[in-house]
């Protein structure tokens, strides 16, 4: 079927958050998300989503909703929706960089051609191989005591896994985590996210030394995003796990750690590397180097999380998923389900999910149309 795209909404939005996100770099009172309608000439409608990162890809709130609507939406106008690679070579030529504006309209994109086609995405990219995936809960940096309840909690209500944010000063964390393993036992995986905070491989490895009680699935991104050599010293020395998020972008950053064997595991987001098509192409490249590989989040609502389960659900290489923005707003624009502590797609096609019109309306801050 011929179509092609006429028209781009953009909204600005602010989701509002049951309690404040705190990492080792930003504290939350809500996420500032950029949402992206798409409309086809044949009356399909396509929703994207793109959630900025300042320290991560270098976009902003005010940024992205620019560059979305005054450079690369012109572009894509009458451009059909179905050519993923032309897309994608249209705004790499149009723009170097921007992963997250990209992201926004490659699953826009994929929304709309998987309704006009009447599949699910997840079909668009291989078929469904995974049935469902335990959902990991994020615990944001607090007291040891703080977090350690918080994780008790969780573990009451059916969680198998944690996702602890750390990142402050190195010891502070030891005694975070070992609070938090203390309480939960060792039946519950514990999975340390540092965020760069460590920032080199000496703090991390003296870190390692005084963690290794504490049974860690893995420990991911503990030195800055750009030091590779600093992870390749990392996973040689210590015995737990070693994931890639921030320093994995694009293909050019997964050549690099694959050459130099930097990580066990990478942490996929389709904001860093700009959306769905990307992400399945890092996927591959990262099965052919025998690197497990995780969808994680940048704490989307329904509409950007539903983008990500669809690439983890369709790709063997994906071991686990990290995308549990929509169970922490008290508002959303969608209705991504969750089956607490799993997440199971559905049949719908497209990402699957209702974009309600009216809670994205009265969530906006501000808009802009580009037509035909």
């Amino acid at each position: 079927m011929k179509m092609k795209i006429i028209e781009l909404e953009i909204f600005a939005i602010h989701l509002p958050l049951y309690e404040p996100f705190v990492i080792s770099y930003a504290s939350y009172d809500y996420m500032p998300s950029i949402i992206v309608k798409l409309t086809t000439d044949t009356g399909h409608v396509g929703y994207g989503e793109g959630v900025a990162d300042d320290h991560v890809t270098g976009e902003s709130f005010e940024s992205l909703f620019a560059v979305l609507k005054n450079t690369l939406a012109p572009k894509l106008l009458g451009e059909n929706p179905r050519n993923m690679e032309r897309i994608h070579e249209i705004m790499n030529r149009t723009i170097y960089g921007v992963p997250t504006a990209k992201a926004a309209l490659d699953i826009a994109c994929y929304d709309a051609v998987g309704k006009s086609l009447g599949v699910p995405v997840y079909d668009l990219l291989g078929g469904r191989y995974h049935k469902e995936f335990p959902i990991t809960h994020v615990l944001s940096i607090g007291t040891p005591e703080e977090m350690a309840d918080e994780a008790e909690e969780k573990v009451r209500a059916g969680y198998r896994s944690m996702k602890m944010k750390v990142g402050t000063e190195v010891m502070e964390d030891v005694r975070r985590i070992e609070a938090v393993r203390e309480r939960v036992g060792e039946d519950i995986a514990i999975r340390v996210d540092v965020n760069q905070g460590w920032k080199n491989s000496a703090t991390t490895l003296q870190g390692m030394r005084k963690l290794a009680h504490c049974s860690l699935d893995w420990i991911e991104q503990p030195v800055s995003a750009d030091d590779i050599d600093g992870m390749v010293e990392v996973k040689a020395k210590t015995s737990v796990p070693v994931m890639i998020d921030e320093g994995l972008r694009g293909m050019r950053d997964m050549r690099e750690i694959i050459a130099k064997r930097a990580a066990d595991k990478v942490n996929i987001k389709l904001m860093k590397c700009g959306g769905i098509y990307p992400a399945t192409k890092l996927a591959h490249m990262a099965e052919m180097a025998g690197i497990e590989c995780q969808v994680g989040s940048m704490v989307e609502s329904s509409v950007g999380s539903a983008a990500g389960f669809h690439v983890a659900f369709s790709k063997k290489v994906m071991t686990s998923v990290e995308l549990t923005g929509p169970l922490k707003f008290s508002e959303d624009i969608g209705n991504l389900l969750y089956d607490v502590p799993f997440i199971r797609l559905n049949e719908a096609p497209g990402l699957g999910i209702e974009v309600d019109e009216a809670v994205l309306r009265k969530l906006t801050v501000f808009s802009e149309k580009v037509v035909i």
